[in-house]
């Protein structure tokens, strides 16, 4: 089966555009990410702004677990339960995704295998088809049990398995095009599936006759999807840092500009620079979730009433 999900990316991006409406844009950042993620929208609640009605919500890897858990239960339980430490277990390589995959070497190895990619790319788009096809040739990348796996994996994190009533978007990229793709609730798509494929960030996600890599390798935010909002507020757990050349413009201030240069007024919230180790190579640590998350709401219980003016809709931008 195939799902059309090119015209997604084209419509979503049309039906975002629409004076006065707010987006959420929530980045990857691996498992320390997520609770970061999770932890700063609870801090805001907790201080009495609400983030989570946001007209459209944009979410990549990390932060399409985030955004698919956030749509579908309360804040405050989910900061909660991140307190929780992981349950001991046998070390598992990872693959950098919201939760590890177990599938790709270490972190480290896979930070090096794919900044090698990286490095002998020309462009954006040739990093894009250098990702997809060394994901299609990872050992088992065919295997349909490593992918049911990863598929009851993710979608025992949701709270729910049905896509909310507003907007989402969740990225991915198709690893046998290399071209970007956006899952919206229209894609005929599971929500788990389009988590999934978004979080794939080293083996491939196979969804019918079409495999996916993680969301990230579009654009590392992907805040440009949010194109045509009044007011943007993006949630960055690696604090806007890219491991490509600037001149592709995949980072953050790149898309930062392209915003604010459309009229968008842009807000960005990254790990404070104390708990940056919380993050980036420990991003995959378990153990490292519950401080990540208490972090994080801290930080989301300082800036609520800085961001209080800046989210009220019938305030002038």
């Amino acid at each position: 089966m195939h799902h059309d999900t090119s015209s997604d990316f084209s419509s979503a991006t049309r039906t975002s555009s629409a004076p006065g409406r707010r987006a959420l844009v929530l980045g990857g950042g691996g498992s320390t990410g997520n609770a970061w993620l999770l932890g700063v929208i609870a801090g805001l609640a907790d201080a009495g702004l609400t983030v989570t009605d946001a007209d459209l919500i944009i979410g990549t890897s990390a932060g399409a677990t985030a955004t698919a858990q956030l749509t579908g239960a309360d804040p405050a339980e989910l900061y909660e339960a991140s307190l929780t430490p992981p349950p001991a277990r046998r070390p598992q390589p990872s693959t950098g995704d919201a939760g590890g995959r177990g599938l790709a070497g270490s972190t480290i190895n896979h930070l090096e295998r794919t900044d090698r990619i990286i490095s002998d790319a020309s462009d954006a788009d040739d990093m894009r088809r250098r990702m997809a096809a060394a994901a299609l040739e990872l050992p088992g990348s065919s295997d349909p049990e490593i992918h049911s796996r990863w598929r009851a994996t993710v979608a025992s994190r949701l709270p729910s398995q049905e896509w909310p009533d507003q907007q989402v978007l969740l990225t991915a990229v198709d690893a046998n095009t290399g071209e970007p793709v956006v899952f919206t609730r229209e894609s005929g798509v599971s929500l788990a599936d389009a988590v999934a494929a978004s979080c794939a960030s080293g083996f491939d996600y196979r969804l019918g006759d079409r495999q996916y890599i993680d969301g990230g390798y579009r654009r590392n935010e992907n805040a440009d999807l949010a194109a045509g909002c009044a007011r943007v507020l993006v949630l960055s757990p690696f604090g806007g840092r890219t491991r490509t050349p600037l001149e592709w413009g995949q980072h953050l201030g790149a898309q930062v500009d392209e915003l604010r240069d459309a009229g968008s007024a842009v807000e960005v919230i990254s790990p404070e620079p104390e708990n940056e180790h919380l993050f980036g190579a420990n991003a995959m640590n378990l153990a490292l979730r519950p401080n990540a998350a208490r972090v994080g709401f801290e930080q989301g219980q300082r800036l609520a009433g800085k961001l209080a003016l800046f989210w009220d809709v019938s305030a002038a931008v």
